[in-house]
């Protein structure tokens, strides 16, 4: 097997950037599910610690909701139903039946309907679905609003739905089983930063025998009589039995002649995308207070900027942001006395992307962090590097610069999906968040176990 990657390291998006002594992470930077990666793992007769160690964070994260005004969501259920109590009264009761149930969805999501290939809608259909249909035809911040009053609690419950990618109004109920993730499952960390699940895998890949290409940017999948047979990198013909891309689905296709894609352009247009993102590294020359591995800065109204996301796309006002200090946790992500820090602020997919643009929005939320966590932080900047749309678009081939793939809403769940498997050209596959189950590392591990799953049938057959 020969896998050709675009970029200089394996891994796609989630690659690293180190410089100065500082290690960051420039994709993923969350490790939830791990009973996914486990799993993985299992399939080879390995698991996770096999090769990287992790740490289950506590706190999990922590939340802004303005100066010195913040939630801490700690690394046990116990002590997130103290916290919500303390917020709400009787919420903690509240909360412990939000879970059962998003228990119950996870239960039903995970073991059973996200390892199906999105082939046909009874993938859908089970005694166990058929009891729980409410979930699909209602939303999540349907569920959250009805039980809790008080809005921070609810943008915590709301929070996790985004890794779906989509405004938690326009994604089903069912998919508070993220919200067990977050508060059940747990935040986790992998020592070395989540590029060391990247090398884990490349290990256990090249142990079973996968050759690498790097810097190999694929030109042309190779077709014959409405077959895949190989593809062109580099000038050079690789003929094959069988093809899968794990890039961008829509780049993928423009590989191929326009008569063998399945969607068009109209399609993809239509298509509700998950958000780019504006990224910020930054090497600060001393260690920083009143802030968690995780923080997340909600002291902006949460509706406005998913409106500027979803419903009128634009650069945010007065955007939330996100960020990671890992270095917290990871003695090794920044020398002695210093803080490896990422920002992130959700966007639209293609807006203009300029270095004016960018940085406008860094001296925005530097100020706000400042303010908000009593701290001046500005004149510690060691060095700070961005990635923004047009990075996304050029390091990926990212469709309008995406950066979490297709949004899970209900139209575009599971066999609404682009598929897993062409169906114009007979060996040819394809695999990753804009396929089935989604956006997300734990759903892209597990598109390539359904993707591999297809192949080995046919190939059976």
């Amino acid at each position: 097997m020969h896998i050709f990657e675009k970029n200089s390291t394996v891994g796609g998006r989630a690659r690293q950037l180190k410089k100065n002594g500082f290690t960051f992470d420039i994709g993923p930077t969350w490790y939830w599910m791990p009973d996914v990666f486990e799993r993985f793992f299992a399939d080879f007769g390995k698991t996770p610690d096999h090769f990287y160690q992790l740490t289950k964070m506590d706190p999990a994260y922590q939340v802004y909701f303005g100066k010195g005004e913040s939630i801490s969501i700690p690394g046990n259920l116990e002590g997130i139903y103290r916290n919500f109590e303390k917020e709400e009264t009787g919420s903690a009761s509240k909360l412990k039946k939000f879970i059962t149930k998003a228990q119950d969805n996870y239960e039903i999501a995970i073991k059973d309907l996200v390892y199906r290939p999105g082939i046909s809608p009874m993938e859908l259909v089970s005694p166990a679905t058929a009891k729980r249909l409410d979930r699909f035809f209602t939303n999540i911040s349907q569920d959250v609003r009805k039980e809790f009053k008080n809005p921070k609690l609810r943008q915590i419950l709301e929070f996790p739905v985004l890794f779906l990618g989509a405004k938690p109004s326009d994604t089903p109920a069912f998919y508070s089983f993220m919200n067990y993730a977050d508060f059940g499952l747990g935040t986790w960390h992998p020592h070395g930063g989540m590029y060391k699940v990247i090398e884990g895998i490349k290990t256990l890949a090249e142990e079973l025998g996968v050759q690498f290409h790097l810097n190999s940017p694929v030109d042309k999948i190779i077709t014959e009589k409405g077959k895949a047979k190989g593809l062109i990198a580099g000038g050079k013909e690789f003929l094959s039995d069988v093809v899968l891309s794990g890039a961008d689905y829509h780049h993928s296709e423009q590989l191929l002649p326009q008569k063998l894609r399945q969607y068009s352009e109209k399609y993809w247009d239509n298509k509700t995308f998950a958000p780019s993102s504006l990224l910020f590294y930054v090497g600060f020359d001393k260690k920083l207070k009143n802030v968690s591995h995780h923080t997340l800065f909600f002291d902006s109204s949460f509706e406005a900027h998913a409106k500027d996301i979803y419903d009128d796309p634009k650069w945010p006002d007065d955007p939330l942001f996100y960020a990671s200090f890992p270095s917290i946790t990871d003695d090794t992500c920044a020398p002695e006395g210093k803080e490896a820090g990422i920002f992130l602020i959700p966007l639209a997919p293609d807006l203009e992307d300029t270095e004016k643009i960018r940085a406008h929005y860094f001296e925005m939320i530097i100020k706000r962090f400042e303010t908000l966590t009593g701290q001046d932080v500005k004149k510690n900047i060691i060095f700070k590097e961005s990635f923004c749309v047009k990075d996304f678009k050029e390091a990926y081939n990212s469709y309008k610069g995406n950066a979490y793939g297709m949004a899970n809403t209900l139209f575009q769940t599971a066999f609404l999906r682009p598929k897993l498997k062409s169906k114009k050209v007979s060996q040819l596959y394809f695999t990753g968040q804009l396929t089935v189950p989604g956006p997300g590392v734990p759903p892209s591990l597990i598109s390539g176990k359904l993707a591999a799953g297809l192949i080995e049938k046919n190939e059976k057959n």
